[in-house]
């Protein structure tokens, strides 16, 4: 899912989250130009990248790094641009598979990223993450983390309102209407930054769509299936269906992601359907609160619910770093046991390679369940044939909360865009 999407989420990846995507910032470390001792950084993890930065200088005695931070859809945008006018830093954001301007395939595929394959940790990465962090078998993304989406509930918040988390899809829709009743909207959606849009569809496309069917992308790409005439169907009226109950806060389109992470964070929302990215970030901003992962019900039978889950967005080298020999050390610090499970810790994720000695936070315990269950899903924008499609549904989402378009549009436009391959 950020747009992570996930992959956005977004989330996660965010979105990606759909789709891993943060709220913008900038910050600075060291001193300019690019010698040996100094690398230059483009992240969209902010709020964790902070931290990883002061590791690696503090194992890099001597060793400055110059860092940015913004949001998934300024990142987006200036990236490309960055790469084709050789002013991109050494190390750069990218998401995994192919669901976004800054993903794995679109910029390896010009020649924009270094390969990776080379690295220690390249031959270690399990099968699922490494599909997705591959362009033509070889690999150029360093994915340190893997994400999930769902309803991050506010736990003092639930209490305080007397509600328990739904686990169907009918005791979802009464929840929504007991919280509108209390005064506190169940969730809070800040769909102005478009990425966002994503995530809750994505959670119910998870069930309604791979639930009976775990070859529909195979299906997709086969030309056998398609978004409009697809449980896709199913899952996006659900999505309008919780929008008509009141599930969210008024004005989403009106509520960028710093203002809806307010809202959950401080119990003006019992939760936000986000990515496990934004634990870390309600944390920040209510660190007495306790937060917490689930699943969100897109059926009456608690056991076919599936979660999306896969890979964040990781780390590139810049095919044309200045410094390539510190970025490829800083990447390689990303995918070691320290780096990783520094990065996950203060994101609230999980490390996508095994045996780092990762301590699971209790916020994720279900995340972690359902990821051994193998019922969890990609983030649907990862295997889809190019980025027009994603960007299509970001709009058309916003567009159907405007009521500017349809479901039955939106979706035949993604088909449209899907057809057209890479």
């Amino acid at each position: 899912m950020k747009t992570r999407t996930l992959t956005t989420v977004v989330a996660a990846t965010t979105a990606a989250a759909l789709l891993a995507a943060c709220s913008g910032g900038t910050k600075a470390s060291g001193s300019g130009g690019g010698g040996s001792k100094t690398l230059t950084l483009a992240s969209i993890d902010q709020g964790s990248i902070e931290d990883v930065v002061k590791a690696f200088e503090k194992a890099n005695p001597g060793v400055k790094v110059r860092y940015t931070t913004s949001g998934a859809d300024q990142y987006q945008q200036q990236i490309r641009t960055q790469l084709s006018s050789g002013t991109a830093p050494d190390v750069m954001s990218v998401w995994p598979g192919n669901g976004n301007p800054g993903a794995t395939y679109v910029l390896a595929k010009p020649g924009y990223l270094r390969d990776l394959s080379d690295q220690p940790w390249a031959a270690k990465t399990p099968a699922a993450i490494k599909s997705v962090a591959q362009y033509n078998g070889k690999t150029y993304n360093a994915l340190f983390g893997q994400n999930g989406i769902g309803a991050v509930y506010n736990e003092q918040a639930l209490a305080k309102a007397g509600l328990t988390p739904p686990d169907t899809w009918t005791k979802l829709l009464a929840f929504c209407k007991d919280a509108k009743a209390e005064g506190t909207p169940a969730f809070a959606l800040g769909i102005q930054d478009n990425w966002v849009t994503q995530l809750v569809l994505y959670s119910m496309v998870a069930t309604t769509v791979y639930g009976p069917d775990r070859d529909f992308d195979a299906k997709m790409q086969a030309g056998k299936a398609t978004f409009a005439s697809s449980p896709w169907t199913t899952a996006l009226d659900k999505y309008v269906t919780m929008q008509k109950t009141g599930c969210f806060q008024k004005n989403p389109l009106g509520t960028n992601y710093e203002a809806s992470q307010q809202l959950a964070a401080t119990g003006k929302t019992l939760g936000i359907i986000q990515g496990n990215w934004v634990i870390a970030l309600l944390k920040q901003k209510n660190p007495q609160g306790t937060f917490t992962l689930k699943p969100l019900p897109a059926t009456d039978d608690p056991s076919q619910t599936l979660i999306p889950a896969a890979a964040g967005a990781g780390y590139g080298v810049n095919a044309k770093a200045k410094n390539p020999e510190l970025a490829l050390k800083f990447v390689n610090f990303v995918m070691s046991p320290q780096g990783m499970n520094l990065f996950v810790k203060k994101q609230g994720g999980l490390p996508s390679l095994p045996d780092t000695g990762f301590q699971v936070d209790p916020s994720l315990t279900e995340l972690s369940q359902f990821i051994r269950a193998n019922r969890t899903v990609p983030f649907m924008d990862q295997r889809w044939p190019n980025p027009k499609v994603q960007q299509t549904m970001l709009s058309g989402l916003q567009e159907i909360f405007s009521r500017q378009s349809t479901p039955d549009k939106v979706l035949k436009e993604m088909d449209t865009d899907y057809k057209a391959g890479s």
